[in-house]
């Protein structure tokens, strides 16, 4: 009954011509199933009604079968597991979609296979065509040294070539990109970045954050109808996965991309769109506040970076890396903008979110946060720290005691397990992805991908979260396992922890009445199986707004 009350309430609400006696008919109804709404009682039902994008009613399959009408969609789940929309709090979408059709080099286990891999992508190219892409990890070889530009040469000498570290912190070119970009050895470093030198100056190829721009300015731009492609590629992949939802770091000029997206009737995806931190004013001015437009796309974050990353040696720490005593990581060249930066658009009412990988960042970006609060005064602002990948243990419970949210990425912690001791020692690892002492203290947890860094597939990111084994799985038991996290826990951060992230925990997250329609079916329950099996769940259907935007079954055919 009060199931009832609250349908007649709200249809009455959406469309008050319709009178309490008329019969209602949900547009779709999933029956059969083994619907996990993530809601604070964990409520556990079988059936679940939509009209016009909305949960409607939640309940036994004959309860939420009398909404079944002529017109009505009705899909048995067959008992599988379903839950709310992924949202993943931390991507990189047209940059991810475009990686989709790049040169890909994670998976290559030594320089050979790497140059290989650059090799037959060059050849389907024109010559003078760009090589991009790449996302390698130079961790994987034996023994782990960094690429140079001659290993490319050797094979692409007539093609640019510029490929990233799997982190986007670190890129390799070879010596026709670096002629193209005027590096030469009388270049200087840049502020935030390292030239990386041989010992008689010269460059070898690699770049380090801030000094990537040397290469990556001279790299043509994408047209319009390529990125257009490459966001259509992204959110098709997207719902493959069961991302209903998904928070952009950097959509700067993108915003028509995805606008042109969604009246072509093809976004799939929820987008939260973010601009850069130093772009603040240009958002100001226009009126733009935290979580402007509608519930398919958004805007109104900026970001912002500390740092760069533990794989690249440029995350900063208040003490020297282990492995390299002579630094200690590279502050970002905005750094010094910081505090202001965060303090004008603070004072606009837009959301600032800052990447933060080593503990002095964390920590420094923590105080600039408090700076503005108390200057500002109370404020439901959501600051964010992107990554809070290694923290001093004594900043961790700062982070509910300010109310800044923690946007972690699990399954990067799957390959940095591997090395990051003998980066950092075991002292400072006691921070280090702390998923649950986060949470225990009272922090707001998101969950992402920091996609194409890292799979997009959020099950990876749940399956990291609750063992913490790593790639080469030497730590059977989880690396540093006290930080595991339960099922329960990581799918919350997944789903109601992100949609906080993005001042939509009213509007999804969880499937309760009222609510979006952001659903997934689950080819196994992954609240009951063996943890170290959920990396192998698949996605059954993707559902937004109550629209099946994906189905396995027609995408085998």
């Amino acid at each position: 009954m009060k199931n009832l009350l609250v349908l007649l309430t709200l249809v009455l609400f959406v469309s008050p011509s319709l009178v309490v006696s008329q019969t209602i008919s949900a547009d779709l109804v999933i029956k059969n199933g083994n619907i996990r709404t993530m809601d604070d009682q964990r409520t556990v039902v079988r059936a679940v009604a939509v009209l016009n994008g909305r949960i409607i009613a939640l309940g036994s399959d004959e309860e939420v079968g009398k909404l079944i009408g002529s017109k009505t969609r009705v899909i048995d789940a067959g008992g599988k597991t379903i839950i709310p929309g992924f949202n993943d709090a931390h991507l990189h979408f047209v940059p991810g979609g475009q990686q989709l059709s790049l040169v890909d080099l994670r998976s290559s286990q030594s320089p050979e296979e790497f140059a290989q891999r650059i090799k037959d992508y060059a050849a389907k190219l024109k010559e003078g065509e760009w090589v991009t892409g790449g996302r390698w990890d130079h961790e994987n070889w034996k023994p782990a040294n960094l690429p140079t530009k001659e290993l490319i040469d050797r094979v692409a000498p007539k093609n640019p070539v510029f490929v990233n570290r799997l982190d986007g912190h670190m890129a390799v070119a070879n010596s026709l990109a670096l002629k193209l970009a005027g590096v030469t050895k009388d270049t200087k470093d840049v502020p935030g970045g390292v030239i990386v030198r041989d010992s008689n100056g010269e460059p070898t190829g690699v770049l380090k954050d801030a000094a990537m721009d040397l290469v990556s300015r001279v790299i043509p731009d994408q047209t319009f109808s390529q990125r257009l492609a490459s966001a259509e590629a992204a959110t098709n992949y997207a719902a493959s996965l069961g991302v209903t939802s998904a928070q952009d770091m950097q959509a700067n000029q993108n915003l028509a991309v995805y606008e042109t997206l969604l009246q072509q009737g093809k976004l799939k995806t929820r987008l939260y769109a973010g601009a850069e931190l130093s772009d603040w004013k240009s958002r100001a001015h226009v009126g733009i506040r935290h979580a402007f437009g509608g519930p398919m796309l958004r805007t109104g974050t900026l970001k912002g970076y500390g740092d760069g990353s533990l794989g690249s040696s440029t995350a900063w720490f208040f003490e020297p890396y282990s492995d390299t005593p002579s630094t200690s990581g590279v502050p970002s060249a905005e750094m010094p903008q910081l505090y202001e930066h965060i303090s004008a658009a603070d004072k606009n009412g837009l959301q600032v979110m800052i990447h933060a990988i080593g503990d002095k960042t964390n920590a420094t970006v923590l105080d600039i946060y408090e700076r503005v609060e108390k200057e500002d005064g109370p404020s439901d602002r959501r600051f964010r720290i992107e990554h809070a990948q290694h923290l001093r243990v004594s900043d961790i419970p700062r982070f509910a005691k300010l109310g800044v949210i923690a946007s972690m990425q699990p399954v990067h912690l799957t390959d940095d397990g591997r090395w990051a001791e003998k980066r950092l020692g075991k002292e400072r690892l006691k921070g280090t992805y702390a998923f649950k002492s986060l949470l225990a203290s009272g922090a707001h947890v998101a969950f992402g991908t920091d996609w194409s860094v890292a799979p997009l597939n959020p099950l990876f990111g749940i399956y990291a979260a609750v063992t913490r084994r790593t790639t080469d799985d030497k730590n059977p038991d989880g690396w540093l396992p006290d930080e595991k996290i339960s099922v329960d826990a990581a799918v919350r951060c997944y789903t109601l922890g992100s949609a906080y992230a993005e001042f939509q925990e009213t509007e999804k997250g969880t499937l309760e009445v009222g609510k979006l329609a952001d659903m997934v079916i689950l080819s196994e329950d992954i609240f009951t199986i063996d943890p170290n099996t959920i990396a192998n769940v698949k996605v059954l259907k993707t559902i937004v707004g109550g629209k099946v935007v994906f189905d396995s079954a027609s995408a085998a055919k």
